[in-house]
This record gives C-alpha cells, sequence and structure tokens, in this order.
C-alpha cells in the first residue's frame, strides 16, 4: 500500500514538474508558416545572429524564482519601470528569428508577468538571469527593432502580444514573471 502511494506520488509530482513555467503560445496571423514552439533549455542551443531564421515564436524557461538583490529596469511594465529588489522573479526568453516574417500572436505564463526588457542595455543588465545550457551570441544586437510592439494583456497579466517583423537579426525580449509555481515543484 505505501510503495504504491509512494509511486502515485512520484508520478503526480513528476506530471506537475512536467508543467512549464512558459505554458503555450500561439500565432494568430503571420506572413510566414511558423508556428509557436518552447525550446527546452536542457539541450544546449545558440540564440541570435540569425542562426534559427524561421518562421516560429519561440520562448524558453531562463532561471527560475530568484530572490532579486537590487532592483532591474524593464522596458514594460514594471513600478516605475523597475521590478523592485527583494522580488522573487522567473525569467524567460522569448524571440523571433526569421528572414522577412511577421507574427501577431501571445505568449502564455504560468505567473503574472512584472516586465519586459526589451532593449539591449536591460537585457545586457539582466543577463545574470538566465542561467541555461543557451549560448547567447550577438547580444549587442537584442532587443525590438523599429516598428516591433509587445505588451503586457491588461485583463489577463499571464498572457504577452507580440506584433512584430522579423529581420536581421531578429527580434528577442526577456520576460520576468513573479514566483512561478510550476517552477516551486
Amino acid at each position: 500500500m505505501k510503495r504504491s502511494l509512494m509511486a502515485a506520488l512520484l508520478c503526480a509530482m513528476g506530471s506537475q514538474q512536467a508543467l512549464a513555467t512558459v505554458l503555450d503560445g500561439r500565432i494568430l496571423r503571420q506572413s510566414g508558416s511558423g508556428a509557436f514552439v518552447k525550446l527546452d533549455t536542457t539541450t544546449p542551443f545558440d540564440v541570435g545572429a540569425d542562426n534559427f531564421n524561421t518562421d516560429n515564436l519561440y520562448a524558453f524557461d531562463e532561471d527560475q524564482n530568484i530572490t532579486l538583490d537590487a532592483p532591474i529596469r524593464v522596458d514594460i511594465g514594471g513600478e516605475g519601470g523597475e521590478i523592485p529588489a527583494g522580488m522573487v522573479v522567473a525569467s524567460h526568453y522569448v524571440f523571433f528569428d526569421s528572414y522577412n516574417g511577421i507574427h501577431y500572436g501571445y505568449v502564455d505564463f504560468d505567473a503574472p508577468i512584472l516586465g519586459v526588457a526589451a532593449l539591449p542595455a536591460s537585457m545586457d543588465a539582466t543577463d545574470f538571469l538566465a542561467n541555461t545550457s543557451v549560448n547567447y551570441i550577438s547580444t549587442d544586437l537584442r532587443g525590438l527593432e523599429p516598428g516591433d510592439y509587445v505588451w503586457i494583456e491588461e485583463e489577463d497579466p499571464f498572457r504577452l502580444w507580440v506584433y512584430w517583423a522579423g529581420s536581421s537579426p531578429g527580434d528577442y525580449i526577456r520576460v520576468f514573471t513573479s514566483q512561478s509555481p510550476a517552477a516551486m515543484m
């Protein structure tokens, strides 16, 4: 009896851990033929420098549930453009690396979005929250290209909307959510 209870408990915990902090996403309109793809960071890969060149909308989880020692600047959201020290945050990377596609879509998270780093300076300053096997290349070209937009849905703070056009080098942003329930499992 104890053994089957323990097996059921471990199975339930394993299935909860399979829940992701990036839950899902979708492209609603596009000029290409892409899909939403959540990348697995347990397998190393490079991001940046036009190395994907697809019409897909990508997202992956970076470091999770980190208590900030100091405030971090964000370009979208935050309290006065900052997420204050002492907050517990989860970090995620969202990007579009296409030759010339256009996306309108969204990415859903398991916790409310606190803010978004969308410019090279704010992304550089928050690289300490990456902590994955991902190799970030051409970091000086990260951020949103002119004319591209991302926003947090007012009625659903778990959803980030994107409207962007891909060209070289693409669009790369870092999304900060509050403490991730899935990552705590």
